[in-house]
């Protein structure tokens, strides 16, 4: 495909304003692994939110597709008020029937790439703190706790930091 990058059957590329609805629906069954008393914001649009993602300019949504499907997505920018050269990861999902098949793996090599390209030396993301696969993955590509961002009580999310140029 243009613009995309092959790793076997698996192609990583930006995604289509078209796809915004398979995205969501992929998003869904992600989330619905670590929120074991349901989804936050269950009702909200998230197939309108993924369009307006897709088609915004200074936030690459990339994905990851085996034949038609979309089996992982990704989506970041830099943050507001953040450096230049920081990114901050704010959706990174598989399709939970695809796990530990390479598929994350792929599809964030494409991400640290992307950065790498675009000089940026500081990533930052935020993981559910219920959410032990995910920490368990980040932290095998090199991810860290953020010592700027210390967890405290009570605290859902975790913040991690990665170094682009670490990798």
């Amino acid at each position: 495909m243009s613009g995309g990058r092959a790793d076997g059957a698996l192609v990583i590329r930006a995604a289509l304003p078209a796809e915004a609805e398979a995205v969501a629906g992929l998003h869904l069954r992600a989330r619905s692994t670590y929120y074991p008393d349901g989804v936050p914001q269950a009702d909200f649009d998230w197939g309108e939110a993924w369009r307006a993602s897709i088609e915004r300019p200074d936030a690459p949504v990339l994905c990851a597709v085996e034949g038609d499907r979309i089996v992982g997505v990704a989506s970041f920018r830099t943050p507001d008020g953040a450096a230049p050269d920081t990114v901050k990861l704010f959706q990174f999902h598989v399709d939970p029937g695809r796990w530990r098949s390479g598929i994350g793996t792929a599809l964030h090599r494409a991400c640290v790439e992307r950065w790498r390209a675009e000089g940026r030396r500081t990533a930052v993301l935020d993981v559910h703190t219920d959410n032990a696969r995910a920490q368990a993955f980040y932290t095998r590509r090199g991810w860290f706790p953020d010592p700027g961002s210390p967890p405290v009580p009570g605290d859902h999310h975790l913040d991690l930091r990665f170094t682009v140029t670490g990798e």
